[in-house]
């Protein structure tokens, strides 16, 4: 039996400490907040969306960055896995649109109950309020290997907490306000690792000009999006988007920021979005004038209920360059034209990307080349282990990324040499 010390007690810290201590660990959780996973249960507007319940190809297809490090970890430790836990565990599951997975309860703190309970009946020692301040390694003087003693305490506590292995799992620098504030980046860092360029991700954009905030709480449904730098698409993908006070927010968008932060920090980027992707021009523009033939006797500004939402249509109106007034009988060929190009192709400025305050995941962090992929092990550090957003790793929105933090933490876990495995990974609840 090792003992195991696990800096971070939200997503990937729980599931690494039901592992370890399922092979016999005698595991002790630092979680420097008053509750675990507090991360957790905020996300998903507080309804936490726990996995997708796609098939594992389709997991990796959803992670943006570093997916091939991944493949042992998710299929070590599954997504239907997690759901089995949860739900021999009491918090029964639901799949909803896209393959979200929900607790039926929409309440994110029967997830963490579930988890909490698991943790409790495995005898792990949680300790709350006790925030972990760095690593402490040491020279091994017959190998010459650094080694992972254990983890230092500040403040009140000052004390050294040893232990046979340690996972950090302190989470990223996204929603500061839960206690992510980029601890493991600098452990890692001291520790000899590489951290790559970290950027906030899965938050909205900042765009140009007044359109946006004149839109602001308008959500758009079933409409595509594509994200380009010149004639270059960076992203492209059709779903949902709401439009803000300081710019555009929404799941296609959020998406789209993992794959454009890099790129926007280069300068701005436009948006284009098309309101009507299941029609074409010419579909469009005979939909568009039947319309006017049933309102042929109105002026334009009244002639476009029926197409798009009401806020929307004085700003098409004002792109298309058509005198509101005009009837609608008299709009010549050339101006149809133009209305149906601006539907197709509705565009606004990107300038910046929201902060670490408001983003979901941080993108970037521990350069997962010096990471062995099954075990979470540092391959610089011995006894030394991450998992979870620390780590340079982040996906899409749809459960993903809490996905990465399961199967991570769960592999951190079981990576821990010594102890004896069971062959049944889920946890026996009855």
């Amino acid at each position: 039996m090792s003992r195991v010390i696990i800096a971070g007690g939200g997503a990937a810290g729980m599931a690494a400490g039901i592992a370890a201590a399922r092979k016999g660990h005698q595991v002790h959780i630092y979680e420097k907040n008053e509750k675990l996973g507090k991360k957790v249960y905020i996300t998903g507007k507080g309804r936490c969306n726990v996995t997708n319940a796609c098939e594992t190809e389709d997991l990796l297809k959803g992670v943006v960055t570093n997916s091939r490090f991944l493949y042992s970890s998710f299929y070590g430790f599954t997504n239907q896995d997690i759901m089995d836990v949860l739900e021999k565990a009491g918090c029964p599951l639901k799949t909803e649109r896209g393959g979200r997975v929900f607790p039926v309860s929409d309440k994110s703190s029967d997830v963490l109950k579930a988890l909490t309970g698991i943790l409790r009946r495995l005898d792990v020692e949680i300790h709350l309020n006790q925030p972990a301040e760095g690593l402490i390694l040491e020279r091994d003087s017959q190998s010459g290997e650094t080694l992972c003693r254990g983890i230092f305490l500040p403040g009140r506590f000052e004390k050294e907490v040893l232990g046979d292995a340690v996972i950090v799992a302190t989470g990223g620098m996204s929603y500061p306000s839960t206690g992510s504030t980029g601890d493991g980046y600098m452990w890692a860092k001291k520790a000899g690792h590489k951290i790559t360029a970290l950027s906030p991700a899965l938050t909205p954009f900042e765009t140009e000009g007044d359109k946006a905030g004149r839109l602001q709480g308008l959500a758009l449904k079933n409409i595509r999006v594509s994200i380009r730098k010149g004639k270059k698409e960076l992203y492209q993908e059709f779903g949902e988007m709401l439009f803000t006070h300081f710019g555009v927010s929404g799941p296609v968008l959020l998406s789209a920021s993992s794959y454009c932060a890099k790129a926007i920090e280069k300068g701005p980027l436009t948006l284009v979005i098309d309101l009507k992707p299941a029609l074409s021009e010419e579909q469009l523009d005979q939909r568009i004038l039947r319309d006017f033939e049933e309102a042929k006797n109105r002026q334009f500004k009244n002639s476009l209920n029926h197409l798009l939402p009401a806020r929307l249509i004085p700003i098409i109106i004002e792109e298309s360059g058509i005198d509101p007034d005009k009837q609608v009988n008299e709009i010549t060929r050339q101006e149809r034209r133009r209305l149906t190009e601006i539907i197709k192709g509705f565009s606004l400025t990107l300038t910046g990307l929201r902060g670490y305050q408001e983003a979901i995941i941080t993108q970037g962090g521990i350069d997962v080349k010096e990471i062995n992929p099954s075990t979470m092990e540092s391959k610089l550090v011995k006894g030394l282990f991450f998992a979870g957003e620390v780590l340079d790793l982040d996906a899409v929105t749809g459960g993903y990324n809490l996905q990465i933090a399961w199967s991570t933490g769960w592999a951190a876990g079981m990576g821990i040499p010594g102890a004896a495995g069971q062959e049944d990974i889920l946890p026996e609840l009855s």
